[in-house]
């Protein structure tokens, strides 16, 4: 006979019954996101959307994107503050959904941790499932998974997948974008989630202490450096609804989500090969917090705009005939906006270091047109 105890999950580290803790927390959150076309209930091995409304599209396209926040987290677990990081979620997958036109209909999560602490599962789910009311996205899953040994116990990690869909005929891309185009910039809430391995090393740099009040943000450091994603979906669609999915002069014609890479490389995704964007650098203040951050850490501007989104957060290709009215109905919806450049085609375009004039093209391995980003940045 063995002197040692039977082992069983829990005292392998895995305890399940705080896991179904957390569901019962988190079930009704994630129940407010179900819409007519949620089938079954919180918990089954799959969910399920009624895909009725593709039988009327000519060519339905699915899309589909996944993310993470990066090491935003790092600032949540050191604030102790867990329900603002779901909305950054939400919005890192299904802003890139949206910016071919697609409306996304379903979304589910996945938590890894070292210890379920039902409490802080259920707070981060929580604002998930907030941030995809407001996206209008039906959060249809998810899973929690203990990984004790692996991870820290009071580490965790979170990502996310969404699925959208457009119809092929209203799909919006680099192909509906031509000479005049204009470039509405749509302003972000803050940092976003992107670039925060950089900002994290200023503030270790500076010793700036989270909860220490900054003047210039009027709140603390650590609220600044968790304020939420802004959501642009909604916002988008209805654009397209509103404006049409058009060519030439009128209509909505692309996307672009500025998220890791920063401005220039984003916005040259959604370009054809041979068109420039002509980017004024000088037709917005940059938000303080990212004055900050080049301060703090003597980061160069092109090594700022090269992470960061600068106070750029969407930006909208359309038709320069309709340009005033995107502006007018961003602005009713409560968002910033503003024209930030214009497209032409002048054939190719060779990249550029020269700073003032610098030259951004052939990023995340897309072959696609460029971006010249001109002028200075105005911080007041």
């Amino acid at each position: 006979m063995s002197d040692t105890a039977p082992l069983d999950y829990a005292s392998a580290g895995v305890d399940t019954a705080a896991g179904d803790r957390a569901v019962e927390l988190m079930k009704d959150a994630v129940s407010r996101t179900h819409d007519q076309t949620v089938l079954g209930a919180t918990g089954g091995f799959a969910g399920m959307v009624d895909a009725s409304a593709l039988l009327g599209m000519k060519r339905p396209l699915l899309a589909t994107s996944t993310d993470g926040v990066g090491t935003k987290i790092a600032i949540a677990r050191a604030l102790d503050i867990h329900d603002t990081i779901g909305q950054d979620l939400v919005g890192m997958v299904v802003d890139d959904i949206v910016v071919i036109g697609a409306r996304p209909v379903l979304m589910t999560d996945y938590i890894a941790c070292g210890r379920v602490v039902p409490e802080r599962i259920a707070k981060i789910v929580t604002g998930i499932a907030h941030a995809c009311e407001q996206a209008g996205t039906p959060l249809v899953g998810g899973e929690t998974a203990e990984h004790p040994g692996l991870m820290a116990p009071d580490d965790y990690d979170i990502a996310g997948a969404a699925t959208g869909v457009v119809d092929a005929a209203e799909r919006l891309g680099p192909e509906r974008v031509g000479k005049g185009d204009v470039l509405i910039a749509m302003a972000s809430s803050g940092l976003h989630s992107n670039g925060y391995s950089l900002v994290r090393s200023v503030v270790a740099r500076t010793g700036a202490p989270l909860e220490g009040h900054v003047e210039e943000f009027s709140r603390t450091l650590g609220e600044e450096l968790l304020e939420p994603t802004r959501l642009y979906t909604r916002l988008c669609l209805d654009l397209v609804e509103t404006l049409g999915a058009g060519e030439g002069v009128s209509g909505v014609h692309a996307f672009s989500h500025v998220t890791g890479g920063g401005l220039g490389a984003n916005l040259s995704r959604v370009l054809p090969l041979g068109a420039l964007a002509e980017v004024d650098r000088g037709s917005w203040i940059v938000p303080p917090v990212f004055d900050w951050v080049r301060r703090g850490g003597e980061v160069t501007w092109e090594g700022m705009e090269d992470s960061l989104n600068l106070g750029v957060g969407m930006v909208g290709v359309v038709g320069r005939d309709c340009a005033d009215e995107a502006l007018r109905l961003i602005r009713e919806a409560g968002v910033e906006a503003w024209v930030l450049g214009e497209v032409s085609m002048p054939g190719e375009v060779e990249p550029s270091s020269d700073f003032e004039g610098r030259t951004i093209s052939g990023t995340k391995g897309v072959t696609a047109g460029a971006v010249r980003l001109r002028g200075s940045y105005r911080t007041t």
